[in-house]
């Protein structure tokens, strides 16, 4: 199956294929997302086109207050229903309490902990009984993401993970967002090009790799929080 679709994927627009993914994985379909650039892209030609895709975001408890204003006029603009999923509190409780609110800082053991917690923990839950699991991944994003394909099996969700935008640049997903009038997070216009966590995110200084902003006290971490390995 993941051979035919990455066949029809090559020869057919992002749109086209998120409405053929709808339709054969009806009811067993998600899509996350963060709210950056190439999430909103993708949720435009969801809720433009009246899929039927549960579009969930991972709500960590750490997100800065201009990605949930993005979230508020995506809501408004579209009449759309953003589910949220949340990590465990007796989990980030216990967190806190043994380790303090900031640990991530201290080592990659505690801020993949961390990341576990918030994000990986909750998406297990919100993939339950899914069967196609849609990200808003490009290849261009970093070298561990220029192996990817359109269509691949995620062994680790079990599920078959679809890259909708994996061949598009940064220069074509806003060029898309400005012609569509998509709503935007207003710290892209301050030079974050990847948006997580407050604590764990920064603008990007010129010439600095895509994922330079991403755990930035980090050197040779990979740069990934779990989601997609």
């Amino acid at each position: 199956m993941i051979e035919e679709l990455n066949m029809l994927a090559a020869t057919k627009t992002p749109e086209e294929m998120l409405a053929l993914a709808a339709e054969k994985f009806n009811g067993k379909i998600v899509f996350t997302t963060s709210f950056g650039y190439e999430d909103q892209v993708v949720s435009d030609m969801i809720f433009s086109n009246n899929l039927p895709v549960r579009v969930i975001t991972l709500d960590t408890g750490r997100m800065f207050e201009e990605t949930y204003k993005v979230w508020q006029r995506t809501r408004e603009k579209y009449g759309a229903e953003i589910i949220p999923f949340f990590p465990e509190s007796a989990d980030v409780e216990k967190l806190l309490q043994e380790k303090g609110p900031l640990s991530f800082y201290e080592s990659l053991e505690n801020r993949k902990e961390c990341c576990y917690i918030r994000k990986v923990k909750p998406l297990k839950k919100a993939l339950e009984g899914a069967e196609c699991w849609i990200t808003g991944l490009r290849a261009s994003q970093s070298e561990v993401r220029s192996n990817l394909d359109f269509f691949m099996w995620d062994e680790g969700q079990k599920v078959i993970k679809f890259n909708p935008l994996l061949n598009w640049s940064l220069e074509e997903v806003i060029k898309y967002v400005h012609e569509r009038n998509v709503p935007y997070n207003a710290l892209h216009d301050r030079g974050f090009v990847s948006i997580g966590c407050e604590p764990c995110t920064r603008a990007i200084k010129p010439g600095e790799d895509f994922r330079a902003g991403r755990w930035w006290w980090e050197q040779n971490s990979g740069k990934e929080c779990g989601l997609h390995k």
